[in-house]
């Protein structure tokens, strides 16, 4: 039997309204520049949704953004005549183009988005866990409650590295490693080695880190790191446990494969252990050769390291 829905009361209305108010104070919608930006807050989403979907018709954008095609239409070209975006044919429909970040678009949004995420870190930086657990079920529950977009068809998003990523890979990696393979903290140590020195001496012409996050929270990351004019070296690729089966890790190296040949790099190379089986299936499939194997002892066990090149 249905139910004849109610219409809200005017006190409801008028607590959605408040709530609305101190949300948009509180994250500083009301200025003119977002987070003390150049940008609109329409133009960030734009940034936004290029730097984390990657290629997108404009047609999808908009609808996807609720925007007028007019609008973004003016937006999108004041994008491109500061060479922000570029646009690439999309095959079998000349009318349609695919837009996509270059790497001054990246080089744009990359302040932006560590600025959005160290205001979130600072309201967030003064509740408790248990605080904290509350306020992302409660935003959770109102996302359920009034949200009309269906959940992506892929249940995460890829992202560049920010603060806080580097030291949050180290300790995940040295706990799944510890967990899978019992390996000992050396293990952790090397991999928080290789992660500073990508931050230290990072390149974004030449160099990449791709962070995967599912419901707010990492679940996977790669690095892409110059090594020579020709080579360049696919590092630390893992995956969440939780995560797994989801086709991240086989997403996160074609995200490198398709940088690395942007980029005209000759070889695309990588190391790993032949334990990690599942990587060395990713690697095969992506159609990388092994082109040596070594034995070592390392991270308290014997191992057999393996060097894997794609030529690109």
């Amino acid at each position: 039997m249905s139910h004849m829905p109610q219409l809200p009361t005017d006190d409801e209305i008028e607590q959605v309204r408040r709530f609305n108010r101190f949300y948009t104070r509180q994250i500083g919608l009301l200025s003119e520049g977002l987070l003390e930006s150049e940008f609109s807050l329409t133009e960030a989403r734009v940034l936004y949704e290029l730097a984390h979907r990657g290629p997108v018709i404009a047609a999808d954008l908009g609808r996807d953004l609720g925007l007028d095609a007019g609008y973004l239409s003016r937006l999108l070209k004041r994008f491109s005549t500061r060479g922000l975006i570029e646009r690439m044919a999309l095959e079998g429909d000349r009318r349609q183009a695919l837009l996509l970040l270059t790497d001054a678009g990246h080089e744009a949004f990359a302040p932006l988005n560590q600025a959005s995420a160290a205001q979130v870190a600072s309201m967030l930086s003064d509740l408790s866990i248990g605080e904290r657990r509350k306020l992302m079920r409660a935003m959770q529950i109102v996302q359920n409650l009034i949200g009309d977009t269906p959940e992506p068809a892929i249940p995460y998003i890829l992202r560049s590295h920010q603060i806080g990523d580097i030291g949050w890979i180290a300790r995940r990696q040295g706990l799944l490693y510890a967990q899978e393979y019992g390996w000992d903290e050396t293990f952790e140590a090397l991999v928080a080695e290789i992660a500073a020195a990508f931050v230290k001496n990072f390149d974004p012409q030449w160099e990449r880190c791709w962070i995967a996050e599912r419901e707010g929270e990492v679940v996977g990351s790669v690095f892409i790191v110059h090594h020579s004019d020709e080579i360049a070296k696919l590092r630390l690729l893992y995956v969440e446990p939780s995560a797994r089966g989801l086709g991240i890790g086989g997403r996160l190296v074609d995200e490198c494969i398709a940088f690395a040949r942007a980029k005209s790099y000759r070889t695309l190379t990588l190391w790993t252990n032949d334990v990690l089986v599942a990587a060395r299936k990713i690697y095969q499939a992506a159609g990388f050769r092994l082109v040596k194997e070594e034995a070592h002892r390392s991270f308290g066990k014997d191992l057999i390291g393996q060097t894997w090149d794609l030529d690109l």
